[in-house]
Formats: C-alpha cells, sequence, structure tokens
C-alpha cells in the first residue's frame, strides 16, 4: 500500500507540473490541484480521483471549445486557473476526501456526498461552456423572460441539457465502483439542483456584485451535497 502512495503522489506531481507548463494552472493552482488530489486519493481511492480527473478533463475541452467564438462574446481572454479557482470547484470534494480519511467509517457517504460536488461542478462548467455556443434561446433564470447569452443567470435548454450529461458521467463512475442503484439517480438529481441554483445566484447575488464567480462555483457543489443528503436520508 505505501507503494502505491508514493507512485501515486509522483503522478500527482508530474500532472501538476505540466498542468502549469501547458498552461492551464498557475503555479498555486498546480500546487493546490496537487493538494486536493492527494486528499481525494488518500480518502476515497481511484474512485474520487477517476471523478477529479474526468471533471477537469470535461472541463479543459469544454473550455476550449469554440474559444474564439466565447471570447468574441464575452471579451475575456483564458487565463490559468488559480489557486481560488480549483478551491471553488474541488475545495468541497477535498475536505470531504479528508473527511473520508479522518473516518473511516463514512468512506461510502463521504464518496456519495463527492460525486454529488463533481456532477454539480462539471454540470455547472459544461452548461455554461457549451450553452453558450449550442444554445438557441436564452432566458433568465429568475422570470424566464429572454436575455442576453452569456450573462450570469441565463441559460438555455441546450445548456440545460448538456449540464444533465456532465452530471450523469460522474454519476456512471460512481455507479461502475458501487453498483447501479437509487443513489446513481441522487447524484444525477443533486448534481441538476446544484447547477441551477449556481444559475439562480448568478442572476442575483453575482449580477448585483455581491458574489463573484469563485463564490457561487463553491456555493453550488455545496448546495448538491446537502441535496445529495436530503434525498439520501429522507
Amino acid at each position: 500500500m505505501q507503494l502505491a502512495h508514493i507512485i501515486f503522489a509522483i503522478i500527482v506531481l508530474a500532472a501538476s507540473y505540466a498542468s502549469n507548463k501547458t498552461g492551464k494552472l498557475t503555479v498555486a493552482g498546480a500546487i493546490t490541484g496537487g493538494a486536493v488530489a492527494l486528499l481525494i486519493y488518500l480518502g476515497t481511492g481511484y474512485i474520487g480521483i477517476a471523478m477529479l480527473a474526468m471533471f477537469f478533463l470535461l472541463s479543459t475541452l469544454a473550455t476550449s471549445h469554440k474559444k474564439n467564438e466565447k471570447r468574441k462574446l464575452t471579451g475575456e481572454h483564458a487565463e490559468k486557473r488559480d489557486a481560488r479557482q480549483v478551491l471553488a470547484n474541488c475545495g468541497l470534494p477535498a475536505i470531504l476526501g479528508l473527511m473520508a480519511l479522518i473516518l473511516p467509517g463514512n468512506v461510502v457517504l463521504a464518496t456519495i456526498l463527492m460525486a454529488a460536488a463533481f456532477a454539480s461542478a462539471t454540470a455547472d462548467t459544461l452548461s455554461s461552456e457549451l450553452g453558450t455556443v449550442y444554445g438557441k434561446r436564452f432566458y433568465n433564470i429568475i422570470n424566464f423572460h429572454p436575455d442576453e447569452k452569456g450573462r450570469d443567470g441565463v441559460i438555455s435548454i441546450e445548456g440545460t441539457l448538456i449540464g444533465l450529461a456532465g452530471s450523469v458521467i460522474i454519476a456512471v463512475i460512481f455507479a461502475l465502483n458501487f453498483g447501479l442503484n437509487s443513489v446513481f439517480l441522487s447524484i444525477i438529481l443533486a448534481g441538476t439542483i446544484g447547477n441551477l441554483i449556481d444559475s439562480v445566484l448568478g442572476a442575483t447575488l453575482e449580477r448585483r456584485g455581491y458574489m463573484g464567480n469563485n463564490e457561487i462555483n463553491f456555493l453550488n457543489t455545496l448546495f448538491a451535497v446537502i441535496a445529495c443528503g436530503l434525498i439520501i436520508f429522507l
């Protein structure tokens, strides 16, 4: 087991270095990402890492897809993700990994809640990045009036369905390890709830300047975890 930990630590170091050198993460972001990966692995093992890797892969592909078209819309240039952005999306899974490490009797519960957090983070990223490209009609999530695509709190049917697909992918990874059961649907539902709450917070608090995107992203994973816990226990 110790050898496995050492090998994994080497892989994490290599991945963190590569993420920085390829322009995906800042130095601080790469170090933070490595620490997050380590906590997730020590707490939940390879299933947690598989969910983290899938989130990172899908997010990277979605962000890079038609980036010039999205740049024209927002006027923003792609930048390396920093430590705050890493923690916004993966901070809660890291906390759950630490919980599983300290309280090994709760590993399964921590893994379920981690899956909900990753389902929400993946759904949010995919619906935002790809919904802007493939959406046909855009609506403000608060009043469902037509609104400008790319703005905080604006959704489309296409983007929402793409986000749902992201939640399903994370739930499938969980199911491959724990079997196809009611928890599978709970993870998908929680991920979708977190994604929609992200849009609600974007249309209200973020538009008014009360919160930034990082805070909203963390809250969407938190609400997904809470929703998943309530669904399971109630």
